[in-house]
């Protein structure tokens, strides 16, 4: 089978076609087996649930119905660390609050040589993934069980992609994410904020990098700001969403100095 073959049987389920007919093509041979995997692809599985992986920033992570797949709007995330803190030779100490795949984590690794990661969760299914991430993508990391308001660890900075869709929008999202992503890994509560309203009290941690939702930058600020946070800079996706925020937690900075 041709990938322009494979890509027009695809059309109606991928928006990117030919690059998924070229995906498979390049790992499957066997005809059975390829039929086997359009079958499920036109029934709405996601395309990295089936293979068992997905790229993400510059590696390749192991993908399982236990951990949210690895997102492109997620490198915006990285994007901002780097933007933050430049020097990738310093030993920054580190952590991954609801690490899930580990993705976040471990790219950070691969940039900051030098630096120590440690990544919690409170799925140890999350956490098995994440350690055959770090694994497969020869990075050295620390995964711990713990629930994120046990969280009391100092680090120089902290990640966070927590659930951020309303309790009554889950059942609106698309089946690829609906029935193929832990609900867990996407359930905010009633607004979307319930997780953010965890992270705003943390206290130990002098500045944190956060995904938020599309229209939550007002409330997330508004959350943080009562926690004792300031907002040092804001980033936008693609799409021109405002993606991720960082924040800076006054009274553990010493005349506004970051580093």
């Amino acid at each position: 089978m041709t990938p322009n073959i494979l890509a027009q049987k695809l059309e109606s389920v991928s928006d990117s076609p030919l690059l998924e007919a070229r995906w498979i093509l390049s790992e499957v041979k066997d005809e059975n087996k390829i039929c086997s995997i359009l079958r499920r692809r036109k029934a709405g599985e996601p395309l990295s649930k089936i293979l068992g992986h997905k790229g993400f920033w510059k590696g390749d992570f192991i993908t399982s119905k236990d951990v949210l797949d690895p997102r492109a709007d997620s490198e915006i995330l990285i994007e901002a660390v780097l933007k933050t803190f430049p020097n990738k030779l310093s030993p920054y100490s580190f952590s991954d609050i609801g690490t899930g795949s580990g993705c976040l984590l471990i790219s950070l690794l691969t940039e900051y040589k030098n630096a120590t990661g440690t990544g919690i969760d409170l799925s140890e299914k999350a956490l098995k993934i994440a350690r055959k991430n770090a694994r497969h993508n020869n990075v050295k990391a620390k995964f711990i069980k713990k629930d994120m308001r046990q969280f009391h660890s100092s680090f120089d900075f902290a990640v966070s992609n927590q659930p951020y869709i309303p309790t009554k929008d889950i059942e609106k999202l698309e089946p690829n994410v609906r029935l193929y992503d832990p609900i867990m890994a996407l359930d905010g509560g009633n607004d979307g904020l319930d997780y953010y309203r965890i992270l705003s009290q943390i206290s130990s941690v002098p500045v944190l990098f956060l995904e938020i939702g599309k229209g939550q930058k007002t409330a997330v600020c508004r959350l943080f700001k009562k926690g004792g946070w300031r907002l040092l800079s804001a980033h936008k996706d693609l799409g021109k969403i405002v993606r991720v925020l960082v924040f800076q937690k006054k009274r553990l900075v010493k005349d506004d100095k970051l580093f």
